[in-house]
C-alpha cells in the first residue's frame, strides 16, 4: 500500500510502499476512506519531544470501511463504515469500561491515517449511522476534542464565550458553544482569514488581535467573557486569556504548547479565575461528536478546506505551517 512516511525532523513527509497491515485478533483492516491533518501531526514532525520514527505512519483523524475483521469485531463487520478513536486502553480496567480509555495507564495513541490500509482495535471504531458520509466521518475526532473542552469549561446556556485562536478545534468549540446554547460566541485571532468560516460554524462575532484586543474582546461579548478558550498552544497565551476574563470566570486550555510556560499568578489569584487542562475525549463524546455530523444550521462540515490525495498531501502538510485560509485539510489516500 502507499503511506506518507515520517522522514526526520524538520523534513517533509515522503510517500512510499509499504507492507500492508494484518489485523490482529480483535482488530479490524481499514480501508482507510480520509484523514484530516492535525496541528498536532505538524508538532510532531518538528520536535524530538514526540519520539516519532523514521518510517512511522502518523494520522488519527481518520474514517474508514472495514474490509477484514480479526477474530472478535464489536459487534462490527465487513462493509461497515467507522470513524476511529486514536487512543487504544488496555479494554478491561476501570477507566475503559467508563468509556475513557484516554485514562487507561497502558493507553497508547495511534496513528496510521495517511495511508490507505490501517488496523485498529475494533473497540476504538463507531459505526458511522446511515447518512453520514465517511468522507466527513474523519471529522469526528477533531470534533470530539472540542467536545470534552465544553464539558470540561461546564458551559450553560446563556454564557459569553471567547475563543482565542481561529484554527481548527477553536472553530469547533464555536460549533460546540453555539449549539449549547452561549449566548455570545466569539473568536480572537491574529488575522481574519477564518471569519466568515467562523459565522459558518455558529459565531457571533470575530475579532483581529491587536493591542485593544481586550476592549474588542468586551464590546464584541457584551462585557468580559464568561469562558476564554485558549486554542492556540504558545507561551503565554493562558496569561493573555487571564486579561481577557471576567472577575471569577474561567479559562479552559486546549492549545497544545510543548514549551515551558509562565503566567503572572498574582493577576489570575486577584480575579479568581479557574484554569481547566482539556485533553483527548471519552468515547460518548465520541459518538456525539459522529451524531454531529448529521447537524442542522450549523455544520461541522464548514471546517474542511480542502480534499488531497497522498501524492500531494506532503506539500499540503507543510503548508500548513504558515497561516492561510486553509483549515482542515482531508487526504483521501486513493484519491489523485
Amino acid at each position: 500500500m502507499k503511506a506518507a512516511l515520517f522522514d526526520r525532523i524538520g523534513a517533509p513527509l515522503v510517500v512510499g510502499d509499504v507492507d500492508d497491515p494484518k489485523p490482529q485478533r480483535g482488530q479490524l483492516l481499514l480501508k482507510v476512506c480520509r484523514c484530516g491533518i492535525c496541528g498536532s501531526d505538524l508538532h510532531m514532525t518538528a520536535e524530538e519531544v514526540f519520539g516519532v520514527r523514521k518510517g512511522d505512519v502518523l494520522g488519527h483523524e481518520f474514517s474508514g470501511e472495514v474490509v477484514e475483521i480479526g477474530g472478535e469485531a464489536g459487534g462490527l463487520k465487513v462493509g461497515d463504515h467507522v470513524s476511529v478513536a486514536p487512543m487504544r486502553g488496555c479494554g478491561h480496567c476501570p477507566s475503559c469500561l467508563r468509556g475513557e480509555p484516554a485514562w487507561c495507564e497502558k493507553m497508547t495513541l495511534i496513528g496510521g491515517g495517511y495511508a490507505q490500509y490501517a488496523a485498529v482495535d475494533a473497540s476504538q471504531c463507531r459505526r458511522l449511522p446511515w447518512g453520514i458520509s465517511p468522507a466527513d466521518g474523519a471529522l469526528a475526532e477533531p470534533l470530539a476534542v472540542a467536545l470534552h473542552g465544553i464539558t470540561q469549561s461546564g458551559l450553560k446556556p446563556g454564557d459569553t464565550v471567547l475563543i482565542v485562536g481561529a484554527g481548527a478545534i477553536g472553530l469547533a468549540v464555536a460549533f460546540w458553544a453555539r449549539r449549547q446554547g452561549a449566548r455570545k460566541v466569539v473568536l480572537a485571532d491574529l488575522s481574519d482569514l477564518q471569519a466568515q468560516r467562523a459565522m459558518a460554524l455558529g459565531a457571533t462575532g470575530f475579532v483581529v488581535s491587536h493591542d485593544d484586543i481586550a476592549v474588542q474582546a468586551a464590546a464584541a461579548c457584551d462585557g468580559r467573557p464568561d469562558i476564554v478558550f485558549e486554542c492556540v498552544g504558545r507561551p503565554g497565551m493562558i496569561d493573555h486569556c487571564i486579561s481577557l476574563v471576567r472577575q471569577r470566570g474561567k479559562i479552559v486550555v486546549l492549545g497544545l504548547c510543548t514549551a515551558v510556560d509562565h503566567m503572572d499568578s498574582f493577576r489570575a489569584i486577584s480575579k479568581e479565575v479557574t484554569i481547566v487542562m482539556s485533553v483527548f475525549f471519552n468515547m460518548h463524546e465520541f459518538a456525539t461528536a459522529i451524531d454531529a455530523l448529521d447537524s442542522g444550521r450549523f455544520t461541522p462540515q464548514n471546517l474542511i478546506s480542502d480534499v488531497v490525495g497522498l501524492g500531494d498531501m506532503p506539500m499540503a502538510f507543510e503548508a500548513l505551517r504558515k497561516r492561510t485560509t486553509q483549515c482542515k485539510v482531508l487526504i483521501d489516500p486513493f484519491g489523485k
